[in-house]
């Protein structure tokens, strides 16, 4: 996703103590989540600053959340230097994380062993959405070249998709696998909305959501019901879908449908709104409307969601148990556009912030594949 929505607000009042923020939070969650300033702009990213155990800005809002957070471990920037960080998937084969810096047209890994980070491709198609399939090939939305592709294992490329009833596709964006090998992609158009992450050019397709066969490589619609689907993720049991609506009007939604036959979707509703209200001010006593990006869930199916576009004590990861409560958050000092868990336990959760990759250890693993 990189639209900058300018009607979001850019102000949150001074940092308040984390404990009454806590307290405050959970007794309000009911009527709506209320978060502070958080000290994720002002800590020591380089690691020179030791973090006190346990880290504050992994912040629990509900008691549900307090069995993830592992007191002795901390919140890591592990790169830096992208100008506009996406795609994170992970390689279990392979021991290594991809991601994508669309803008600089590249594919970024960084490997378990020793944390090394290299140009893995470039240039990559101003790719967006990575994820793997089953049989452990890459697959990438490409913003530049608007098409989804798959990587095989002899480093050959197939064009899965690149268009819909013979108009281009808008621009890929975010895409994930089911088990029975059909890929679920969204295409709301940002990289062809600007050259700065792709090619400018019209949409020529509603903004939608697609399924391509994995036997006859039919492309299907699934639903063109939201403004911009966005990020978007299969609940454990495969029964539900997640997408993020980034489209419309502030609070954006995530919403949810029923998986029928594997191949279609039904009874579309809102899961949570990504609206959050501060603390009691009487200057800012209006919801924040910010937004869900990529979204993954864990074994127990909670939802971890990359957030962003409010400011400091709102842009991180929101994590929302199975009936939409939003019950903890990992604050980050930049925006948050994509996450995915990974690492040989897959219980290590990566983030795309902006410009950099984050990582923090939690007491959950990933459910699915990346």
């Amino acid at each position: 996703m990189n639209e900058s929505p300018s009607h979001l607000n850019e102000s949150v009042p001074a940092a308040l103590h984390r404990r009454a923020f806590v307290g405050s939070a959970v007794a309000t969650l009911m009527s709506g989540l209320t978060i502070s300033r958080s000290h994720a702009r002002d800590r020591d990213w380089s690691g020179k600053s030791p973090v006190r155990y346990p880290d504050s800005d992994i912040v629990v809002l509900d008691k549900r959340f307090e069995k993830y957070k592992i007191g002795t471990t901390s919140i890591h920037r592990i790169h830096t230097g992208t100008l506009w960080a996406e795609g994170t998937a992970w390689s279990s084969q392979g021991k290594y994380l991809v991601w994508s810096d669309i803008p600089n047209d590249r594919q970024l890994r960084w490997m378990e062993d020793d944390g090394h980070v290299s140009v893995f491709r470039k240039p990559a198609g101003n790719s967006n959405g990575n994820t793997f399939d089953f049989q452990g090939r890459q697959i990438s939305c490409e913003h530049g070249n608007r098409r989804v592709v798959r990587y095989e294992h002899n480093g050959a490329l197939t064009v899965l998709a690149s268009q819909w009833q013979g108009k281009p596709l808008n621009a890929p964006n975010d895409a994930v696998v089911h088990p029975d090998g059909g890929i679920w992609f969204t295409d709301p158009g940002y990289g062809s909305m600007g050259n700065y992450e792709g090619n400018k050019g019209a949409l020529e397709c509603k903004e939608a959501v697609y399924r391509i066969d994995p036997r006859s490589g039919k492309l299907d619609m699934v639903s063109d019901e939201l403004h911009k689907p966005n990020g978007l993720c299969f609940s454990p049991d495969w029964k539900k879908l997640y997408i993020a609506d980034s489209g419309g009007d502030a609070p954006k939604p995530v919403n949810v449908w029923d998986v029928v036959d594997e191949t279609r979707l039904a009874r579309g509703r809102q899961f949570v709104s990504m609206a959050a209200k501060l603390l009691p001010d009487p200057k800012f006593q209006n919801e924040l409307g910010g937004l869900a990006d990529g979204m993954r869930c864990d074994v127990d199916g909670n939802l971890w969601a990359a957030a962003g576009w409010v400011g400091d004590g709102y842009d991180g990861v929101h994590i929302f148990a199975p009936d939409g409560t939003r019950i903890g958050m990992i604050l980050l000092p930049e925006i948050c556009g994509n996450l995915c868990f990974g690492g040989s336990r897959r219980n290590r959760l990566f983030m795309a912030g902006s410009q950099s990759l984050y990582t923090v250890y939690v007491e959950t693993q990933g459910a699915g594949v990346s």
